[in-house]
């Protein structure tokens, strides 16, 4: 209630508003806005960045946020709610070949994908995937000869993907359709990427029992489907829905949006907030090649909460690279993912 009389006054004043250490009216620990809340141009926050700095709705009231070291070190958690990763952390976690590396040691991915219908998908999974570190991609579906005519490299099965050949990971969904191969994939003993179809009518049993690593990538809409509630639940409780997901498919969950999170199904450790991005990412089959490229570093080797964050991460920064300011493709983002991995690795 205190913060409605303030919004109201600020709303339409024209003068700048700064506000200290959270704008009034939203909810520190979760990022939601409850009611009115002021919106500021800037904050100036002290110890450590909240939820709230971090997470929408909250983190658009915030505006430019500053962090204040006032010396909280000593009193501050040990180990965090939530965390950012920056540039330096990516660039420890992505794979790099060595001198002894071949096309398998290096990892090979599956991806069933796409349709008759929905044949670009398929495509553009592939083009993420090709770009994200893993030595080979195997791609099993009814769109071989549109991903085969635009990356020769790719190894083409008919299916199904219990008969594809050894992979090191699964990616399965984008444009699937009512095309089969979830089941297979859920079956075999390797980590598995789910998304878009592939999370439709998805059985919360049967992902916990697997022993291999799950992670799932839902945007709003798909996250609220699996949780049975509202999409505007999931979009004013990010954080809220993103834990309950994690937690009910006892699977990692890599929730996009516009502010993409990631938790793991172990609730001792932080979710992850992805600090890249741009708005020019909210174009159709942008969500295939983040598919891609996840599947491929969990092919070569990383956690599903380490592909999920770097996988987000690059994807982010590639999105910004594409679009610079302008309206961009979901191909667009898929051909910026090289300067963007070269970007991270090099360093500050």
């Amino acid at each position: 209630p205190d913060a409605v009389p303030v919004a109201r006054a600020a709303r339409g004043s024209g003068a700048v508003v700064v506000a200290v250490d959270l704008p009034s009216g939203v909810e520190a620990g979760s990022g939601e806005v409850v009611g009115e809340a002021l919106r500021a141009d800037a904050t100036v926050t002290f110890g450590t960045y909240k939820p709230a700095h971090l997470i929408d709705p909250a983190r658009e009231y915030a505006g430019a946020v500053r962090l204040v070291d006032i010396g909280l070190d000593a009193v501050l958690p040990p180990v965090p709610e939530l965390e950012a990763l920056q540039h330096a952390d990516v660039a420890r976690l992505l794979p790099v070949p060595t001198g002894e590396s071949d096309k398998y040691r290096r990892g090979v991915l599956g991806i069933v994908a796409g349709s008759a219908r929905y044949p670009g998908a398929a495509v553009l999974a592939v083009a993420g995937a090709l770009r994200g570190g893993a030595g080979a991609v195997r791609y099993v579906g009814p769109a071989g000869d549109a991903v085969i005519a635009r990356f020769p490299e790719t190894l083409v099965h008919a299916g199904p993907p219990a008969k594809a050949g050894r992979v090191q990971a699964w990616v399965v969904g984008p444009g699937l359709g009512d095309e089969p191969g979830v089941t297979d994939a859920l079956a075999s003993d390797v980590p598995v990427l789910i998304d878009a179809d592939g999370l439709r009518g998805l059985d919360a049993a049967a992902v916990r029992a697997r022993t291999a690593p799950t992670l799932l990538t839902p945007h709003a809409g798909e996250a609220a489907a699996l949780l049975g509630i509202p999409r505007e639940e999931v979009e004013s409780a990010r954080l809220t829905s993103v834990r309950e997901l994690a937690a009910r498919y006892g699977a990692t969950v890599l929730l996009k949006g516009s502010t993409t999170l990631v938790a793991s199904p172990d609730p001792s450790e932080p979710v992850r907030a992805n600090a890249t991005g741009t708005s020019w990412l909210a174009t159709a089959g942008s969500g295939d090649v983040l598919s891609g490229l996840t599947g491929s570093l969990l092919a070569a080797g990383l956690t599903a909460r380490d592909a999920g964050s770097v996988g987000a991460y690059v994807h982010g920064l590639a999105g910004r690279l594409a679009a610079r300011g302008a309206p961009t493709s979901a191909e667009g983002v898929a051909a910026s993912v090289p300067a963007a991995w070269r970007d991270i690795a090099s360093g500050p």
